[in-house]
């Protein structure tokens, strides 16, 4: 039996996304996301967050790396990869997961700012990057649905 190495979050994201650049040019967008999970304490529910830092590498990083602003609920999924390193003689360790897809979901954050400086309105639609040969550009959020499910 082969290993499984998988990831699939929903969260948000707790700062503004990086994007950086190897130097042999590879788009490489960092960010780090909150999961909250549901516990019990005493007689009240409470949520108690879990963070996670992200990896993205290529264009589509390049691309979508504007529109990951704090706050804003995204789609994760991935791989998990352990980086190794020593600092000061002592044997450190980090777990990041490594995206293959990630989707925005719903509106930008109210009052939030891309990386161009630009202000996004609380109830305008985020834009859409542009197609650049051949990429396909990112989905639009869905904010409600209109179809009545029967269940």
């Amino acid at each position: 039996m082969s290993d499984i190495n998988v990831a699939v979050l929903v969260g948000r994201l707790t700062r503004d996304s990086e994007l950086k650049y190897t130097p042999s040019g590879l788009p490489i967008c960092r960010f780090s996301i909150a999961v909250n999970r549901s516990k019990k304490q005493d007689d009240q529910w409470v949520d108690e967050p879990h963070y996670f830092d992200i990896e993205f590498y290529g264009k589509s990083a390049e691309g979508l790396s504007k529109y990951l602003l704090k706050g804003r609920q995204v789609a994760v999924q991935g791989e998990l990869r352990q980086d190794r390193w020593e600092k000061d003689g002592q044997q450190r360790s980090k777990v990041v997961i490594v995206a293959a897809t990630i989707r925005p979901i719903g509106a930008p954050p109210q009052g939030s700012g891309d990386v161009s400086g630009r202000r996004y309105a609380p109830d305008a639609a985020a834009p859409k990057p542009e197609p650049s040969n051949g990429q396909t550009s990112v989905p639009p959020a869905i904010d409600e649905f209109t179809d009545d499910i029967p269940f």
